[in-house]
């Protein structure tokens, strides 16, 4: 055990293209493409055959049969069968979650490496039986006589066969994650124009980055695809506001399918390490981890429930002390355009930093120009639990192409979370 904390290192992710729902990937399962993210990783740094400290991973939407996904994942790859495995979910924040929970036992000296991932499908959604019915099956699979399977099914009806999909929607309000949202947009005064721009330059920027090469690395090709299929080289102002409001039809409605993430497939994995077993490995250090923090917000009783970055972030830089202008990228993901205009009028707000931050001032705005600069979820997609890896990935690489800097991760999640996260390349 490591008598001081040790610097976590970033040695590089590798992600699948990411797929809009029932497209490509329709027929794969979370099992598939987490395996096929390993692989990526594998190849990417050379690591068949040997035995990682751990692994910590999960999903979403999953379905029962995935109950131990990361290690079945893992034994599915080329890494070796003595690699340990976890299978972890916090909403969309769980692999930038995992990758803290890998780097906190690195800090601490009680792994030397491990690989964060995640993976997520709406393609391949868990469809199942009313708990009526699903209690019927039980007992009718526990009698032991003819009797008893008959008195099972006593009272049967046809209507509980229906089946029962996943809800679109925070159980606690019942509302779906694009309905608080638009609340999110009313109460901090997000135009309609404003969300398009923001869309129309993640487009453009991710598109760019493939052009030059940017994601050659980062993205394995698999199953026939070698580039994220939602991003729209040719989109355009003009485009986007040709789109009808999805969450609200009244006057004031402003969220469209374009400046939303749309219902995607896929999985993103990264690799963390000690600089001893880096340098042993002959592998580079892309960046550092240095500092991460998850926060939570009210959002039952009013409070935005995409905000809790505003937190997770005020909180991380009170503990460094860092501001907020201290940073050479942002990457903030994108579930909504309005998600990341709302956080970002919230940090110059000095009303609601004083009030709900507890802060004397307004933390103030961010030089936008380094905000997301390869675009970010609103052009690539959002597989949930895989989108904080890739986040980790895509920022660790930019560093290292700068030669030098910090960034800032923040990421909002369902349930009113959200997880914050800082990387340095001295």
């Amino acid at each position: 055990m490591a008598t001081e904390l040790r610097r976590i290192a970033v040695i590089g992710g590798s992600r699948i293209p990411f797929c809009r729902s029932n497209t490509i990937y329709s027929e794969k399962s979370n099992m598939d493409m987490l395996v096929a993210a390993f692989n990526g990783l594998i190849e990417r740094f050379n690591l068949k055959g040997q035995q990682l400290d751990e692994v910590v991973a999960g999903a979403v939407t999953s379905h029962s049969r995935d109950w131990n996904l990361a290690r079945e994942a893992l034994l599915s790859t080329s890494l070796s069968p003595l690699t340990p495995a976890t299978t972890l979910q916090q909403a969309c924040g769980t692999s930038l979650q995992g990758a803290l929970v890998i780097g906190a036992k690195i800090a601490s000296g009680q792994i030397d490496c491990g690989i964060a991932g995640g993976t997520d499908t709406t393609s391949d959604p868990p469809v199942v039986f009313g708990d009526r019915f699903a209690h019927r099956l039980v007992k009718a699979g526990a009698a032991k006589s003819l009797r008893q399977r008959l008195q099972a099914l006593k009272g049967f009806s046809p209507g509980e066969l229906k089946p029962v999909v996943p809800a679109n929607g925070e159980p606690r309000t019942g509302l779906s994650m694009g309905e608080h949202t638009e609340r999110m947009a009313r109460e901090w005064h997000v135009s309609r124009e404003a969300q398009d721009q923001l869309a129309m330059e993640s487009h453009l920027k991710a598109a760019a980055a493939y052009d030059r090469g940017f994601f050659d690395k980062l993205v394995t090709p698999w199953s026939g695809v070698s580039r994220d299929n939602n991003v729209r080289a040719d989109t355009s102002m003009e485009k986007l506001g040709d789109l009808r409001t999805v969450f609200a039809k009244s006057n004031d409605a402003t969220l469209t399918a374009g400046n939303s993430t749309p219902l995607t497939d896929g999985a993103a994995a990264v690799l963390l390490a000690s600089e001893d077993w880096a340098r042993e490995h002959d592998l580079p250090v892309q960046a550092y981890i240095t500092s991460g923090r998850t926060s939570a917000v009210d959002f039952v009783h009013d409070e935005g429930l995409l905000m809790a970055p505003t937190v997770a972030v005020a909180e991380l830089l009170q503990r460094t002390g860092l501001t907020l202008q201290d940073f050479d990228f942002y990457e903030i993901h994108e579930a909504f355009a309005a998600q990341v205009l709302c956080t970002l009028a919230a940090w110059e707000s000095a009303e609601y930093c004083k009030n709900r931050l507890g802060l004397h001032q307004a933390m103030g705005s961010i030089d936008r120009s380094r905000m997301n600069v390869n675009g970010s979820s609103l052009a690539v997609g959002h597989p949930f639990a895989a989108t904080g890896a890739r986040i980790l990935g895509t920022l660790a690489q930019i560093l290292a192409e700068a030669g030098s800097g910090r960034g800032l991760i923040s990421i909002c999640t369902a349930g009113g979370m959200g997880v914050a996260a800082i990387l340095e390349r001295p």
